[in-house]
């Protein structure tokens, strides 16, 4: 996945020198605690759909046992809805949407925030604008009243534009440098060239220069509308009072989108390896191929296989093959990606320059051996075991939870997940694995490295390694 934009790693900070400096931590750190340690097990979560009489729809877990509301929502677009030849205007509005509105310039309305210990922040996706609001539930009408002035009156003043535009610049200019950030950036810039999935996030030091104040509003009038919204509400909160919440934040955005329809995409170049040459001690590998739909009927199986291959952290054979055995890198993984309009796994891993043709050669290599004979019974059955066991401890915030609650939203998996998903890995045979195995991990890589590797050079498609 994409690197977390700035958007949000900054607001985080900001939130706390505010704590720091204005000692309202101490008022609330035990409901905050709380609200991180709180929820229930995912196994044991009652979900309800809730829709205002405006006919906007939410999910809601209720928890009272502490006085925290936690809301996150996404509107479907995110950087992908950038103007052409502009990229990064969806970075810049999540970065900006908060940083005054209505009436309230940037100052007045963090006051406000910081007053009533509401926090408040928003980050562009590839597919996605996101935004979090939490808050005590003695303050959630204030909450509440700064996130719908956030949403319907951003004020974009040209000060603050140019504050976040300077600090974006910044953080590019030192993207330059980073082996991580150009193997990742120039994996997805060939994956998806001409896509606007091949476009940064955060945009470039050419692009992001050329957005106006008139680009940020008129993409906040296309994207932000109800039509395409997804909400989730967890923690002390009824369903009448998320019903008038919903109604009173997002009524008066616009009914309707205005979305530039975006062609479905597939990762291109695979069999390709490009070297990028930079004087680092280590090189940094990024690979990837085209991978399964999330509505997929084959998606559990892939995930499971997946995670044999190199997404169980220490049980992966990817870790136990290059780190255990070998000791030739610190970490190795890889993950399956779903975006609105394309399916991918994509993996890395950083090791000593003089080591990463060896090291790229055991990681193709044992892909392909996943791919030709499939898992065994035994990695099978861990696996299950493992995601079934780790689902819900992978849950244990109202965060996470919200969050997970809009992906499902965004991905069209009902309500009922939950109580679904045991079931859906325990279908999975020994023959659907192998044969999804198969279909993930035959149709090639490509391979993006960062650094002065020994023994390696760029190739292309038709070129041996």
């Amino acid at each position: 996945m994409n690197a977390m934009p700035p958007t949000r790693s900054r607001l985080r900070l900001a939130f706390s020198r505010l704590w720091r400096k204005r000692g309202w931590g101490r008022r609330v750190a035990a409901a905050l605690v709380a609200l991180v340690t709180f929820a229930a097990p995912a196994s044991a979560t009652t979900v309800e759909r809730v829709v205002s009489p405006g006919g906007i729809e939410a999910w809601l877990v209720r928890e009272s046992a502490v006085p925290v509301i936690a809301v996150e929502f996404a509107f479907v677009g995110g950087a992908i809805q950038d103007p052409p030849g502009k990229a990064g205007t969806a970075a810049l509005v999540a970065s900006l949407l908060n940083a005054g509105a209505g009436d309230f310039d940037s100052k007045a309305f963090h006051d406000r925030l910081e007053r009533k210990a509401i926090e408040l922040s928003f980050a562009a996706e590839r597919d996605t604008l996101r935004g979090s609001l939490r808050t005590l539930t003695e303050n959630r009408d204030a909450a509440f009243e700064n996130l719908r002035l956030a949403l319907i009156a951003p004020r974009f003043d040209p000060a603050d534009v140019e504050i976040i535009r300077a600090q974006i610049l910044s953080s590019l200019r030192r993207a330059e440098t980073n082996p991580n950030e150009i193997a990742n950036l120039r994996w997805w810039e060939t994956a998806f060239a001409g896509h606007p999935y091949g476009r940064p996030v955060d945009g470039t030091l050419e692009s992001v220069p050329t957005i106006t104040v008139a680009d940020l509003k008129a993409y906040t009038r296309r994207v932000l509308a109800r039509a395409n919204l997804k909400v989730a509400v967890v923690g002390d909160i009824d369903a009448e009072t998320v019903k008038g919440m919903l109604d009173r934040v997002f009524g008066a955005l616009p009914a309707k989108p205005e979305l530039t329809p975006v062609a479905a995409a597939s990762p291109q170049g695979l069999g390709r390896r490009i070297l990028v040459k930079l004087d680092v001690p280590q090189a940094v590998v990024t690979f990837g191929g085209a991978g399964i739909a999330r509505k997929d009927p084959d998606f559990m199986a892939a995930y499971i296989v997946n995670h044999i291959l190199g997404g169980g952290g220490f049980s992966s054979r990817l870790y136990r093959e290059v780190r255990e055995k070998r000791g030739l890198a610190y970490s190795v993984s890889d993950n399956l990606v779903w975006l609105d309009h394309a399916a991918l796994f994509l993996g890395g891993t950083a090791t000593r320059a003089d080591r990463t043709a060896q090291t790229l050669d055991l990681i193709e290599k044992e892909i392909h051996r996943l791919a030709e004979n499939g898992p065994t019974a035994e990695e099978l059955a861990k696996a299950k075991a493992y995601l079934k066991g780790s689902f819900a401890l992978n849950l244990d915030t109202s965060r996470k939870i919200a969050e997970f609650l809009v992906q499902l939203q965004l991905d069209g998996l009902g309500i009922d997940y939950f109580q679904r998903r045991s079931a859906m890995i325990d279908a999975v045979t020994l023959d659907d694995a192998r044969r999804v195995a198969k279909r993930l991990l035959d149709g090639g890589l490509l391979v993006t490295v960062a650094g002065r590797p020994q023994g390696l050079a760029s190739t292309t498609a038709d070129s041996p390694h």
